[in-house]
């Protein structure tokens, strides 16, 4: 198999399973060439209905070159609410347009007369009864241009590898269902290492490494600053700490800032400071442990040998859900999959309506059998984590999941032939799933010099 690049490495992934050469070139040349657009399962009322019923306003906004989390504290500032009223069901890349719902609670549509946010248009669809969650989510449709490929003609070859590799039909294309260098941060891929703190209890190890950890592929200013606040958080001078750091490092600033008026000295007032940030990034320092804990077990598939798009005894299966021809794995409908069992389930998999999985670790997470089960307990013990780890104060508690261990997607290309200046591919994926894992198997470029 081909090895991945050292900064995939860094977050468990650890090869491709297409050996062909890619097409190279060039993603997010402009914002315009990676499109995103929601699908999802929420159904809003029209907007004149009873708002003490329907609490909830339903927007539509697409988005260019807009951070979700950036976005929403930009749209709850303009209303002049706090961000906490501002919920959606899926967080989307920043370089890129993203077409996505949003629900406001307690906003008639009246005070979004005269909100202008730049490089945003938001339509009104209606009112609901509760806000938005991840769970409303079913998938993304994405529309994405390789800019100046090198080789596009060795797209229909890779195409060809991921179709054999997954056993799918023609036309179709199967992929390991990694979470993709977003989930860690696509410049500064650390938030796996800060969560691996919280869950050994390392408080101020976690803070350390989010607020003083410099990453070259950030620019410059922002590792001279990282600098300077590592030799003030080692001096404990939280002030000095705090005046290192930029002010569009917002989320730094706040964790530093709560240490200055808690004085940092001991591990509560570490805590104080990662609860500093808004309830989803906690979350997602958590969650980002548990994803590089996934990625390093389907590495390990993959170098056993093992099938991706079938069973073998011990592992644990789910059942699928249909939304508009995306399977939806649904995790809460699992089947252990026994020896006898196993052409049985291997037949489900095979027509879509079931996935083999792996556990996003978790204090009710339930390892599967046989070898994969030993893949499982070899990678959580070599992170040294366990499930009670994650019995976890606050946000950060995770009672975990299993997820799909593959993806699966039609797809459509265009350009693939010598001498192309763009090639275009356009697929849907289920939620949860990255477009740009799908995309390193065509591209085949190093991350770090994108």
């Amino acid at each position: 198999m081909r090895e991945a690049y050292p900064v995939e490495e860094a977050v468990g992934i650890e090869h491709f399973v297409s050996d062909g050469d890619g097409v190279g070139g060039r993603l997010r040349a402009s914002p315009e060439d990676f499109r995103v657009r929601e699908i999802e399962r929420f159904d809003a009322e029209p907007a004149d209905a009873d708002p003490g019923a329907y609490a909830h306003l339903v927007v539509r906004a697409t988005l260019r070159e807009w951070d979700t989390n950036d976005f929403a504290k930009r749209l709850a500032d303009a209303l002049g609410i706090s961000r906490e009223r501002v919920s959606w069901a899926g967080t989307k890349d920043k370089y890129a347009v993203t077409t996505q719902l949003f629900t406001l609670r307690k906003i008639d549509q009246s005070d979004l007369e005269g909100v202008s946010i730049y490089d945003a248009d938001l339509e009104v669809l209606g009112r609901a009864g509760r806000g938005l969650e991840f769970g409303d989510l079913a998938g993304n449709e994405f529309e994405i241009t390789v800019s100046d490929p090198e080789r596009p003609e060795n797209a229909e070859e890779v195409r060809d590898q991921l179709t054999d590799w997954a056993d799918e039909s023609p036309g179709a294309v199967g992929v390991p269902n990694y979470f993709g260098q977003q989930r860690f941060g696509s410049r500064r891929p650390i938030t796996h290492e800060v969560g691996l703190h919280v869950v050994r209890g390392e408080w101020e190890e976690a803070v350390r490494s989010y607020v003083a950890n410099p990453y070259e592929t950030e620019p410059e200013d922002s590792q001279r600053a990282r600098r300077e606040a590592a030799d003030a958080f080692a001096e404990r001078d939280w002030q000095t700490v705090l005046d290192a750091i930029p002010p569009r490092l917002g989320f730094e600033r706040a964790m530093a800032n709560q240490l200055v008026e808690s004085g940092g000295d001991g591990p509560e007032d570490f805590r104080a400071a990662l609860e500093a940030v808004p309830s989803n990034l906690q979350r997602l320092f958590v969650n980002a442990a548990q994803s590089f804990a996934f990625n390093r077990i389907l590495s390990e598939r993959l170098a056993r040998g093992l099938p991706f798009h079938r069973p073998v005894a011990g592992d644990v299966a789910c059942f699928a859900d249909e939304v508009e021809g995306l399977a939806l794995p649904d995790p809460d409908r699992e089947q252990r999959v026994t020896e006898r069992r196993v052409e049985t389930v291997a037949r489900h998999c095979e027509r879509g309506r079931a996935f083999v999985t792996a556990p996003l670790i978790g204090t009710e997470t339930e390892l599967a059998d046989g070898e994969p089960g030993d893949i499982e307990r070899e990678v959580l013990a070599d992170l040294e984590l366990a499930p009670e780890d994650f019995d976890l104060p606050g946000e950060f508690h995770s009672t975990g999941t299993r997820r799909a261990i593959l993806v699966r997607s039609d797809l459509d290309m265009d350009g693939a032939t010598a001498g192309s200046d763009a090639l275009t591919f356009e697929f849907a994926l289920p939620k949860g799933s990255y477009a740009t894992v799908l995309l390193r198997e065509f591209q085949k470029t190093d991350p770090a010099e994108e």
